[in-house]
């Protein structure tokens, strides 16, 4: 998959989270070349508007028709997340396209503002209640998609189950626990998330995928540096990654790529660029998918 092939998106809405930077910034960019009218759902609105102004000062022949505007979003807050969606909603617009990019890793043990396991909270945890809450907004503009980033590193969860439930509101209780577990955790929830989704929504045209965006060179990769394993991994990001452009295409083709809609491709993980691939049977326990479910209405 490419980005020429892309379709037009010409009246369509697209909400892109993490959008200033790296992987989500290059999201961005391609939704607006094709003319979607794009949501930048962002932390920072300062880097935001910088991240708005280098698209037309970088693509000069999108300028006149460039459509992108900020969306205040701190996943780490549940609150404020479900502010936001309540900020896009009273603009009264269609929703077409959610993509759930933004994400965090190698962060150290803490507690979000609900008092959770951070990297969860984030990765997925405000992600669920992001869509969650503009979920019927998202069926009104159907066929829609709804895009989950997620990772290889779903693997790495070190647990039976995947996930060690008793973790997620006491995260300093157990302590020595490597930060790619955490990640893994989550990024484990993402795919979980995605299959449940997708299946509550079999009967309607919305098209709910998860993927792999690749070893991408961005600014996460250097957040862990100080651990042994952040290092390693800021210098294979340094190494051997691909440019965010390249690492973009995947959850492009699961947002706009006329496939998915034609293939009917639901509750699917993809790998770069746009290949369906297996991932951890553990995602594929649909016991396991109920019970995060479950645990994050819960937690909500």
């Amino acid at each position: 998959f490419t980005n020429d092939m892309i379709p037009d998106l010409a009246a369509k809405v697209a909400i892109v989270t993490g959008a200033n930077s790296g992987v989500g910034y290059a999201t961005t960019v391609a939704l607006a070349a094709h003319s979607a009218r794009v949501f930048m759902a962002c932390k920072n609105e300062t880097r935001a508007k910088e991240a708005m102004d280098k698209i037309k000062r970088d693509y000069p022949r999108y300028q006149a028709d460039v459509k992108v505007d900020f969306l205040e979003f701190d996943l780490s807050d549940l609150t404020k997340v479900y502010q936001s969606a309540q900020t896009f909603l009273k603009e009264g617009l269609p929703l077409h396209i959610l993509i759930n990019n933004s994400g965090v890793a190698w962060s150290p043990v803490k507690q979000s503002a609900d008092g959770l396991e951070y990297m969860f909270a984030v990765n997925h945890l405000g992600h669920f209640v992001f869509t969650l809450a503009l979920l019927d907004r998202i069926k009104e503009s159907q066929p829609s998609r709804v895009v989950n980033v997620s990772s290889w590193g779903h693997d790495d969860t070190k647990h039976p189950d995947g996930i060690d439930f008793t973790i997620l509101t006491n995260p300093s209780g157990k302590s020595g626990i490597p930060d790619i577990v955490h990640y893994g955790r989550s990024k484990l929830a993402n795919i979980l998330f995605t299959k449940a989704l997708a299946r509550r929504l079999t009967n309607e045209r919305v098209y709910v995928n998860t993927l792999h965006p690749g070893h991408v060179s961005t600014s996460m990769a250097q957040t862990g540096r100080g651990a042994f394993s952040g290092n390693l991994f800021a210098w294979t990001t340094e190494q051997f990654a691909m440019a965010p452009k390249e690492g973009a295409l995947t959850q492009l083709y699961c947002a706009t790529s006329p496939e998915v809609e034609n293939k009917d491709l639901r509750g699917r993980f993809f790998i770069p660029f746009g290949v369906e691939s297996r991932c951890n049977p553990l995602a594929e326990r649909e016991d396991l998918q109920e019970k995060l479910w479950e645990v994050s209405e819960k937690l909500m």
